[in-house]
């Protein structure tokens, strides 16, 4: 029952299958880490033997992905959101790593100091201990909080910024004809 529903799931996709089977996992067959390199690949060629290079390609004359994705770092936005997340985390790292530096050190260095009782049978060494485990729960309630009142909505515009420019070269690319080769075919 299941494998006639996996091949009825399998032709739902315009007639192609679209899971290849993979090759047997043996050394050297279809395995690209164990393939031959190509021709020349590593060898020396001696002095004075020409050196292939590979030939400049010109600017595309539509966007690109790798072009959107650049615009949209150097955008004034995108440098917002990354300035208030660096003002935050800066901070937020160094308090952090001072504070359990200062109780490593101070455990190792005074334990006269962390041994002193507080309440009964609770010492110093405790509550400092139990102050690493409210400090770290502290510190990511505020990441959170900072994250969600002051970057997640200008990230989600980035993004749905970024993704709908994307998607349109993705469109564009397969109206034209050109995607994945010659006829648009996979």
């Amino acid at each position: 029952m299941w494998a006639a529903d996996k091949e009825s799931s399998v032709d739902k996709h315009d007639g192609r299958a679209t899971a290849q089977p993979r090759a047997v996992a043996t050394r050297g067959i279809g395995d690209p880490w164990y393939d031959e390199p190509d021709s020349d690949w590593g060898e020396w060629r001696g002095p004075g033997a020409p050196v292939s290079t590979v030939p400049a390609q010109a600017a595309p004359s539509e966007p690109s992905a790798a072009g959107i994705y650049l615009e949209v770092q150097r955008s004034a936005a995108f440098q917002e959101v990354r300035r208030r997340y660096r003002r935050f985390v800066g901070p937020a790292v160094v308090i952090f790593f001072v504070w359990y530096v200062a109780y490593v050190v101070t455990a190792t260095t005074a334990p006269g100091l962390m041994a002193e009782p507080v309440a009964g049978v609770v010492n110093v060494a405790m509550v400092a201990g139990l102050g690493q485990f409210a400090s770290t729960f502290l510190l990511t309630w505020l990441y959170a909080r900072h994250a969600r009142l002051r970057r997640d909505r200008a990230a989600l515009e980035l993004r749905w910024d970024t993704q709908e420019r994307t998607r349109g070269i993705g469109v564009q690319t397969r109206l034209n004809g050109s995607a994945h080769g010659e006829g648009g075919q996979r």
